[in-house]
């Protein structure tokens, strides 16, 4: 087997990926003591970190994006039905077997089309779910001026940012996961550090 080295990770998005992960990570530890879920912080100051989590998150996002259209680096979640029936096969059955990989990542093609089809997810539902739920949940004092009180149940806004926490987690988890899918257990989690891909 031949390994080919390949730069597929610019410094911004390593940057951006483990900065968004840390913030996500210490946002659910925060949020789910903030349900009453364990006892860490204490309520009042775990509330103010998950708050100003959300805005340091919210700030990245807003630079990653001015960063991704300015770069064309957003081309790389356009979704994909090439080969994502393979993909599948692999993630489910071809992993086990040790089978070959169907998707090489190249600079321009950085994510398989079931990440691709993942991270917009993501993007246009989990992403907002929870930030609308949590924007609702933040300026709660507010309902009445914005004239949303009579519409928009307390309960109902914190079911859905719940159900976004959740869905985020497990995200997390499949994404950790499968960065073990590569040619060697650890191979993409070292190309998210040093930005060099091995690739069969």
């Amino acid at each position: 087997m031949t390994v080919e080295r390949i730069y597929v990770f610019k410094r911004f998005e390593r940057f951006w990926h483990w900065s968004q992960a840390t913030l996500i990570i210490f946002m659910l530890i925060t949020g789910f003591e903030v349900h009453g879920s364990y006892h860490l912080f204490g309520f009042g100051k775990a509330v103010e970190l998950h708050t100003l989590s959300a805005w340091t998150l919210i700030g990245l996002w807003v630079f990653a994006i001015f960063w991704h259209f300015t770069t064309g680096e957003w081309k790389q979640y356009i979704p994909t039905t090439d080969k994502v029936v393979a993909m599948i096969k692999f993630y489910s059955v071809g992993i086990f077997t040790n089978a070959p990989h169907p998707f090489k990542a190249t600079t321009l093609k950085k994510h398989n089309p079931l990440q691709r089809l993942a991270y917009l997810g993501v993007l246009l539902f989990i992403g907002p779910l929870l930030w609308f739920s949590g924007w609702f949940y933040l300026f709660f004092s507010d309902w009445g001026a914005w004239g949303v009180d009579k519409y928009v149940s307390l309960e109902w806004v914190a079911f859905f940012h719940t159900a976004g926490a959740f869905m985020m987690l497990l995200f997390l988890i499949a994404h950790v996961y499968l960065t073990t899918a590569g040619h060697t257990p650890t191979s993409h989690i070292k190309a998210m550090i040093t930005g060099w891909e091995e690739v069969e």
